[in-house]
């Protein structure tokens, strides 16, 4: 079940006044990643505000997620002598059917969650169904409720919740920021009618053919048990039983959540359709009434007919399922306007939610899924990170920092607000104020040179193509001509003269044209304010005092960087890689023994600006290796080209162990795929695949553990330009509707002159002609009328079609190549565009990958 955004604080509210000393302690879920983190971290400030016990626990992949509920959330349950509770996943199941994943609901057990409820707060899209629109404990049966609408808690309806909703019996509760309610309801439908629709075998039987009654009528009426599980969907087609597959395949595939149909309520006994209406049994001893109806439709009729109907409803939900992965409002954002309805909102939990929301981009995560920016280009404008709904993201955060940071007034130290210059010191000793910045798209430029700031951007890196000679000298006559040396631009950025410093804005927009770095630094208007005060572009920055100043970029990059690397790491290890490593029994032991510490380290640092500090030589060290890395890929020209992506393998490189992290290969992935993108558009003079970058596969091997660990990153583009523009769904929404009741007062109208016509023809030529006039009438408006309705399924169609637009479909991919073949994978991570393959069988999965579609 979800909960609408309006009324996104009234669980926490009963939760507030539910506890008492002897609660069991709310359990976090969080996932390895900064969004989450910043997430978990304004969740515990406002539990520690309320005296609510809590307990963090990290996750890693699906793996660790079945682990966590087998030790961890089952027990809480009371029919296991449990007292119940909370259990909060951020970042985490939301693809996944949680309820069977944590054992929530027992395989034949009529009591499921016994008390145990689960918010569900996570950006990854689609959802799991399952999660959605079911997911709640369903009431007692009675004679007269034994559907599943009807057995469905109070204050439910269509798996939304309202404001009668009782808490306390637990279920799973998903956190809507509007994608739901806007975009789900054909989903909803579906899922709705194929939960209390009987199980009848499909044997894959053609349904097109007209139904035939005089076969078969003593076929008996289908009659099932509606307590029984559904069959598992996988995303092919594949009916075939799992057992007929390898057992190598089954293995690879085991924790990877695969969306399934909807689950039905236990046993509630026998039940059988006619006419597409379900009816309780008959009792075969009730006597048979005096005068018997008219024979209805045959049972294979009614059969095919459910058949049919069941098809087309699995259909719309395999559809759902196979759109492609994307994303959606950081968690981040979520708990912040959490905060703010509780109306605890500050400086300190918005600067979370901006961290939160900066660090998104830099790790790809867009409306598209994960995928390369989409830059401007010449026939349409720039959309950047979440199209024009990162817009309105980033434009909200931006008003509350004016609304919680007013401005200083008679601070002689205080910067103009319009003056362009980049903040890198604080105000006073006791600043922590947030600003507005302009930020440049270098590269941690506080805490570096500006020359090394500059040489380690990934938009300069793949506009200056720098990984090059020849763009290593356009990066010097860029500096030329702003008259800026390289003994200057070398020394630390703090250090620099302050007339450069000044003037560093000004000539950068002078020059940015002419070494096609448009977007290099925000524009402001003439008249000093940026359209209106929006300041479309500007970055954020925080003081600590006279301790440190960085911007939300700084601190993303930062706490990226401590979770794929580590604490205190700034060289490459002297060890040789490539030597042999005592075999190791359990893989997800091994990464959760490393992984998770870094959590923690992460974690501390969102709130100690000393560790926070100390991590930055940690993520130049990261960014170098990644500079480097790409570079060597791209100069030894190490891509292969396949028919439906780009393939490139991280080797012969001394920081190729730093790329077995899913989140650091991502990283370099973009690199590498944005210069790509960029070489594409400048010997073709446009992007590739109508707009878009090609997408890339990168692989990089983990020798201790003999996989490859493959990502798979999308060309960018998309629906970061169309599809995620709400404002014009709702106009095209709007339109349609009125087009609707446009046509239906044009029949009304024509009805009315048919009317008068006719009478006035009965009157004059008798009642024969007029009929026969009536029916030639009847035909043309039937005509017109089915050709209307044509063209407003062509308009479904056609957004159809836009919906999926550009995602990321590595994920569907990833497993229709394990179905098809025997390649050992597995898929653990919350990002489905991540797979982990054995060392023998990466050719054979990417020959079979490169026949597959892998963006929309």
């Amino acid at each position: 079940m979800y909960l609408p955004r309006s009324l996104i604080s009234k669980l926490y509210q009963h939760l507030q006044t539910s506890r008492h000393p002897l609660s069991p302690p709310v359990l976090v879920l969080v996932a390895l990643e900064p969004d989450a983190l910043c997430a978990c971290r304004i969740l515990t400030r406002l539990l520690k505000h309320d005296y609510i016990p809590h307990k963090i626990q990290p996750v890693a992949g699906y793996a660790d997620l079945e682990r966590i509920g087998r030790e961890l959330v089952a027990p809480m349950m009371e029919s296991r002598g449990g007292a119940g509770g909370h259990v909060v996943c951020l970042g985490v199941g939301g693809m996944a059917d949680l309820g069977a994943v944590l054992g929530l609901e027992p395989e034949g057990e009529e009591n499921t969650f016994a008390g145990v409820e689960v918010w569900v707060v996570d950006s990854h899209r689609p959802w799991n169904l399952s999660n959605v629109f079911g997911g709640f404990p369903l009431e007692p049966e009675t004679e007269d409720s034994t559907t599943f609408v009807a057995r469905t808690p109070a204050g439910v309806h269509g798996g939304r919740i309202d404001r009668s909703y009782k808490p306390g019996k637990g279920g799973i509760v998903v956190l809507d920021d509007g994608d739901i309610e806007e975009d789900l309801s054909k989903e909803r439908d579906a899922y709705l009618a194929l939960v209390d629709m009987p199980e009848v075998d499909d044997n894959g039987e053609d349904l097109d053919g007209s139904d035939d009654e005089s076969e078969d009528d003593d076929e008996p009426v289908p009659t099932v048990r509606a307590g029984q599980k559904r069959k598992s969907w996988d995303f092919d087609d594949d009916d075939s039983d799992e057992d007929d597959r390898p057992a190598q395949r089954r293995r690879s595939n085991s924790s990877s959540p695969i969306p399934v149909s909807p689950r039905r309520p236990a046993e509630r006994g026998l039940i059988s359709i006619r006419d597409n209406a379900v009816f309780s049994s008959s009792d075969p001893s009730d006597p048979p009434t005096a005068a018997q109806p008219p024979r209805g439709p045959s049972a294979k009729t009614l059969r095919r007919k459910l058949l049919r109907l069941r098809r087309d409803n699995e259909v719309i939900l395999r559809e759902y399922y196979r759109l492609g992965a994307s994303y959606s409002d950081p968690i981040s954002s979520m708990m912040y306007s959490l905060a703010s309805e509780l109306g605890r909102e500050d400086n300190d939990l918005l600067w979370l939610s901006i961290v939160g929301v900066t660090s998104m981009e830099l790790y790809g995560r867009s409306s598209a899924g994960v995928a390369v920016t989409a830059r401007s280009g010449d026939s349409r404008p720039a959309s950047g990170w979440m199209g024009m709904r990162g817009a309105r993201i980033r434009q909200l955060l931006r008003d509350e920092v004016r609304r919680l940071n007013p401005p200083e007034v008679g601070n002689s130290r205080a910067l103009p607000e319009n003056s362009g210059i980049i903040p890198t010191t604080a105000r006073s000793p006791e600043d922590t104020s947030i600003r507005l910045s302009p930020e440049p798209k270098f590269l941690l430029i506080r805490h570096w040179s500006l020359y090394d700031s500059m040489l380690h951007s990934p938009y300069l890196f793949s506009r200056l193509k720098t990984w090059s000679e020849s763009g290593l000298k356009r990066l010097h006559k860029l500096l030329a001509k702003m008259g800026v040396s390289l003994v200057q631009c070398k020394q630390s950025y703090a250090h620099m003269d302050m007339m450069l410093k000044r003037d560093l804005r000004t000539k950068l927009l002078k020059y940015a044209s002419m070494y096609n770095l448009d977007e290099l630094v925000p524009t402001i208007d003439t008249d000093g304010k940026d359209r209106g005060g929006a300041k479309d572009g500007w970055g954020f920055v925080r003081s600590w005092g006279w301790r440190a100043t960085l911007s939300a970029q700084d601190v993303g990059v930062v706490i990226g960087a401590l979770l794929e690397v580590g604490k205190g790491r700034t060289s490459t290890p002297q060890t040789n890689m490539m030597e042999p490593t005592q075999e190791v029994v359990d893989d997800d032991k091994m990464q959760s023994e490393e992984w998770l510490p870094r959590f923690w380290h992460a974690y501390d640092a969102l709130e100690d600006i000393e560790a926070l500090k100390a991590g930055l030589p940690t993520a130049q060290y990261l960014h170098k290796a990644i500079f480097t890395t790409g570079t060597a890929i791209l100069k030894k020209k190490q891509i292969s080209h396949l028919r439906a992506f780009r393939m490139c393998l991280v080797k012969d490189s001394p920081d190729a162990a730093l790329f077995n992290h899913p989140g650091a290969l991502t990283k370099l992935s973009l690199w590498v795929g944005e210069a790509l993108a960029e070489q594409e558009k400048e010997s073709t003079g446009k992007l590739a695949m109508g707009g878009r970058g090609t997408p890339l596969v990168a692989a990089s091997l983990d020798e201790k553990r003999g996989v490859y660990v493959v990502v798979g990153t999308g060309g960018g583009g998309g629906p970061d330009s169309s599809f995620v523009d709400k404002e014009a769904s709702k106009k095209k929404a709007a339109a349609k509707e009125a087009k609707a009741k446009l046509r239906e007062e044009r029949k009304a109208a024509k009805d009315k002159i048919r009317a008068e016509k006719k009478a006035a023809k009965r009157a004059a030529k008798g009642d024969d002609e007029g009929e026969e006039d009536e029916e030639e009438e009847d035909s043309d408006s039937e005509a017109s009328e089915d050709d209307s309705d044509s063209e407003d399924d062509d308009d479904d169609d056609k957004a159809s079609r836009e919906r999926g637009y550009g995602l990321n479909r590595f994920g569907t991919a990833f497993q229709d190549v394990v179905a098809e073949t025997n390649a050992r994978v597995r898929i653990d991570s919350f990002e489905h565009c991540v797979v982990e393959v054995k060392k023998e069988d990466l050719q054979g999965f990417l020959e079979s990958l490169s026949m597959k579609a892998v963006v929309g």
